[in-house]
């Protein structure tokens, strides 16, 4: 893998097979400057090379602490984007490697992740896979679809994803309901880079009711859709399981942009099984790449994509410019910018 010997170098690899995009814009991004070497490999070779490598990317792949412990030359560890579930933070600490991600409010990824939300919504509401029934038996006038006009939306986990959407649900005439971990008001500062006026109210104001994580179950109930943004970790895995399911209002729509391990596969498809959940609407899965046999895929009010609900031009090229702007940092040994550590 490593083509060059010349210490000079700074080496760069992006881990795994997903999301080649990724390492195809950084590439580009960085093709005038040959002190930086962009690599790619599948997640079997990684723990073969990774020892010589000054950065990493990591994708969906898992970096565990066996794998971090070959790492004798690197300095960084990035995601391309904000999860960071995979990696080893303490691992790495130990070893003296940073952890870092990129905020996802200044690159056109919460845009994008919101727009993906509205999409699943819609198509739940218009039913989707039901009109594609009508077009291929020729029906016109069916399947009678909703609107979101006058619906009730409950934003679970309000950091810059559910303020991206909920900006983006206002037009639509929408009551919200949001909860996160803590209400300190914070200006709507990413207003400017994603085409709306930045206006001088707090993210807060967006939101008809605001809870903390004790809500989630009451705010469930009076939702006619969830959306689910949060973050992975320990206290947050699994957490969509059959007592929330339970307890969000029957025919409830439920949608997914964060990560497939939030949600209880078991709860999932039995509450689609006895009608109690209206539909499913996810960009993640509980494995990725999804079986396409699944038997969740079966059900007519069930949308799933192929997480990509933040790979879009926009926010790709831009991230691929912070990952590019981060490596050039590194090789200079100039501090680094534009990302935001986790240890």
């Amino acid at each position: 893998m490593v083509k060059d010997s010349d210490s000079c170098i700074t080496r760069l690899l992006f881990c795994g097979p997903n999301f080649p995009a990724s390492n195809k814009y950084t590439r580009e991004y960085l093709q005038n400057y040959p002190f930086i070497q962009v690599d790619d490999s599948s997640s079997e070779e990684v723990p073969h090379i990774i020892a010589n490598y000054d950065m990493c990317i990591v994708k969906s792949m898992r970096l565990d602490s066996n794998i971090i412990s070959h790492a004798n030359k690197m300095k960084l560890i990035m995601q391309f984007g904000v999860g960071l579930e995979g990696v080893d933070i303490d691992a790495a600490t130990k070893c003296g490697i940073k952890v870092a991600r990129i905020a996802s409010g200044e690159t056109g990824n919460a845009a994008s992740c919101a727009e993906m939300a509205i999409y699943l919504m819609l198509g739940l509401l218009r039913k989707q896979k039901e009109m594609q029934i009508s077009l291929k038996q020729k029906i016109v006038g069916e399947p009678i679809g909703d609107t979101l006009l006058g619906k009730t939306v409950f934003i679970m986990g309000f950091g810059n994803i559910g303020i991206d959407l909920a900006k983006r649900l206002r037009p639509f005439g929408v009551r919200i309901l949001a909860t996160r971990r803590s209400w300190a008001s914070q200006p709507l500062n990413s207003g400017q880079s994603n085409g709306f006026p930045a206006p001088n109210d707090s993210a807060d104001e967006l939101v008809d009711e605001k809870g903390s994580h004790e809500a989630i179950y009451d705010f469930a109930s009076r939702a006619d859709i969830t959306v689910c943004c949060l973050r992975l970790d320990s206290e947050t895995a699994g957490i969509i399981d059959k007592k929330f399911i339970s307890s969000m209002k029957k025919g409830g729509l439920l949608v997914n942009i964060a990560r497939g391990g939030l949600m209880d596969y078991e709860a999932v498809a039995s509450h689609l099984e006895s009608g109690h959940l209206g539909g499913l609407g996810t960009d993640v899965t509980w494995t990725e790449p999804f079986d396409p046999d699944d038997q969740i895929l079966k059900f007519q009010n069930v949308i799933v994509t192929p997480h990509v609900a933040g790979v879009t031009e926009h926010s790709y090229r831009t991230m691929a410019k912070v990952v590019g702007d981060v490596a050039l940092q590194l090789h200079a040994g100039a501090p680094l910018t534009g990302i935001e550590f986790v240890n």
